[in-house]
């Protein structure tokens, strides 16, 4: 799952699509799991707190506490579990006394195909966890827009997008429609405006293409 780079993610997660072609503008530095550190994302709060990380910048565990309404206690225990899997950092620019900044050590994810079909149980049931909680937090924040987007000027409400579309292809021209959408995004990450410019605001773009039956 590329995170595009804040960019965030959450390319994310991240935040993206899972199975991301390896020539993705967004691979650069971007972390490609594996059995190990898949099992130590896989968590709901963990990957939340991750995508908070890439999209928002460094902050600390009350901070992010209250962001996504945890406790301290839980938010700083995850940050630290996320640290020993390397998806974390101390950020020393910003810790002062016993104040700890934590900052996202990647800006993106990859996840490996062969982590679909691992041999152990418990590899897969990872993926399984990671995948849904990836789901449910593009919908959360589709929500959070719905729910909001009469507090943003007309013009962003009929900017935003929400199209869905049904083709018939194979496995290759499916990855191929991935690594040129991936490209059209990675061009206009180019163009990504700094922080405080008039006019912009973060955009988020979600990506899911999948085989659906007939019937």
């Amino acid at each position: 799952m590329p995170d595009a780079p804040d960019t965030g993610s959450d390319a994310g997660s991240p935040a993206g699509s899972p199975a991301a072609p390896r020539t993705s503008p967004f691979l650069d530095g971007a972390l490609t799991l594996d059995p190990r550190t898949l099992r130590g994302l896989a968590h709901p709060l963990r990957m939340r707190l991750l995508a908070a990380l890439r999209h928002y910048g460094p902050a600390t565990a009350s901070q992010l506490a209250d962001r996504l309404s945890e406790s301290s206690g839980a938010t700083s225990y995850h940050l630290r579990q996320l640290a020993t899997y390397g998806f974390v950092e101390d950020d020393p620019e910003l810790g002062k006394g016993r104040e700890r900044w934590w900052k996202a050590a990647q800006q993106g994810t990859v996840v490996d195909d062969s982590l679909h079909f691992h041999a152990d149980p418990a590899v897969r049931g990872a993926m399984n966890t990671f995948l849904h909680e990836l789901v449910t937090m593009h919908g959360q924040e589709l929500s959070t827009w719905l729910g909001t987007r009469q507090d943003w000027p007309l013009v962003w409400t009929a900017k935003a997008d929400f199209s869905d579309f049904t083709l018939r292809l194979t496995p290759d021209l499916l990855a191929e429609l991935t690594q040129r959408i991936h490209g059209v995004i990675g061009d206009y990450s180019d163009l990504a405006l700094p922080e405080g410019t008039e006019d912009a605001a973060r955009i988020r773009v979600h990506l899911h293409a999948f085989p659906q039956a007939n019937d």
